[in-house]
């Protein structure tokens, strides 16, 4: 769930997503929501057929990576005739995923599309495939920027922490309050950015009457984060707002609310996906959330990849490459992509969209 670089006209911004979310629904693909650049570049190589494309997603049987690999990324790799699958842990540890890794690169792999659960903790098995010969596409959460070829970003932290924070203080109210977080694992990349840019953003003279008293990981785990979301009332009873930048944690934190005496007295937002969020949206739980599409996420790193393995692109920045349905895309800085804006839900449009 970014808001620089990526041309979306803001007055088009519902209608786009609208068309997305029944993409999404029907095949998973993405939609016309984003485009990189307007120069075309080397945007026009042919992706090779017979790419085998593999995702290994923080965890699996996560509904946010459901959506983002198993309806973006295969429809993705179908269009492009290659070969899909996915796989990876059960539960999001910063080593779980170095045995699929060292797994995917002796199986000669074409291209390992991995959302980090550590910067570092993979590292030297990505170093390792890519020796022999698999391209990396990060997504979703980066990992050190040599270790891959490039990172399709979901949204500048600077621009997720301006939303979260716009969020949490609209539904708090100018009387402001004490805040918290609850985030997913404590050594999630993109989850320690947005955390930080989110304490940047506190800092400033409009925000002033919010205070941040507590930072909690619910490890993107249900149970725990809902158990986390419980602590944090027990800990802090002034508490007026969450911010849980996690789908898992947004979920949890949501049921936990809507069924205890703080519904509506503490206020609730943070990423999270329609479905997930609709009940407890039109009940009074959460005012408004935001996401940006996961499946167009998952969509956009599948032709990334494809489109380092078949001589496109190198990661340069400028480099530019067609991302199906989504348009031209270019490479910026450090070998960063970028899908989009976030988008926020509310009950005046929540129920157009369906994932």
């Amino acid at each position: 769930m970014r808001i620089t670089g990526v041309r979306v006209v803001a007055a088009t911004v519902l209608a786009a997503l609208t068309l997305a979310m029944g993409a999404c629904a029907e095949d998973g693909s993405g939609s016309d929501t984003g485009t990189g650049s307007g120069d075309a570049g080397n945007s026009t190589g042919t992706i090779k057929e017979g790419l085998k494309v593999a995702f290994l997603p923080k965890q699996v049987n996560n509904p946010y990576f459901e959506t983002s690999d198993n309806k973006g990324g295969k429809s993705a790799v179908e269009e492009f005739k290659g070969n899909y699958s996915q796989t990876g842990p059960s539960e999001a540890s910063p080593s779980a995923q170095v045995s699929y890794i060292n797994t995917l690169s002796q199986q000669q792999t074409d291209v390992i599309v991995v959302s980090a659960n550590d910067k570092d903790a993979i590292c030297g098995a990505l170093t390792e495939a890519k020796t022999a010969g698999a391209k990396i596409v990060t997504y979703d959460s980066d990992t050190k920027p040599e270790c891959r070829d490039v990172f399709v970003n979901q949204a500048t932290a600077d621009g997720i922490a301006k939303s979260q924070i716009k969020l949490i203080s609209d539904a708090v109210g100018p009387e402001g309050g004490e805040i918290a977080i609850l985030s997913a694992t404590a050594n999630a990349t993109n989850q320690n950015a947005w955390i930080e840019m989110m304490k940047t953003e506190l800092a400033k003279p409009e925000y002033a009457k919010l205070k941040l008293v507590d930072t909690v990981y619910g490890d993107d785990q249900d149970e725990k984060s809902f158990q986390e979301a419980q602590g944090l009332l027990a800990k802090h009873p002034n508490l007026k707002g969450i911010i849980s930048p996690t789908t898992v944690g947004v979920a949890a934190a949501a049921r936990y609310l809507s069924g205890s005496s703080y519904k509506g007295k503490v206020q609730l937002t943070g990423l999270g996906t329609p479905n997930q969020m609709r009940a407890f949206v039109k009940d009074g739980t959460c005012k408004a959330f935001a996401l940006w599409n996961p499946a167009d996420l998952g969509y956009l790193a599948a032709y990334a990849g494809a489109a380092l393995a078949s001589g496109i692109i190198t990661g340069k920045e400028g480099d530019s490459f067609k991302a199906g349905k989504l348009g031209d895309y270019k490479v910026g800085a450090g070998g960063e992509i970028v899908l989009g804006d976030p988008f926020t839900f509310e009950a005046s449009n929540i129920d157009q969209f369906d994932f």
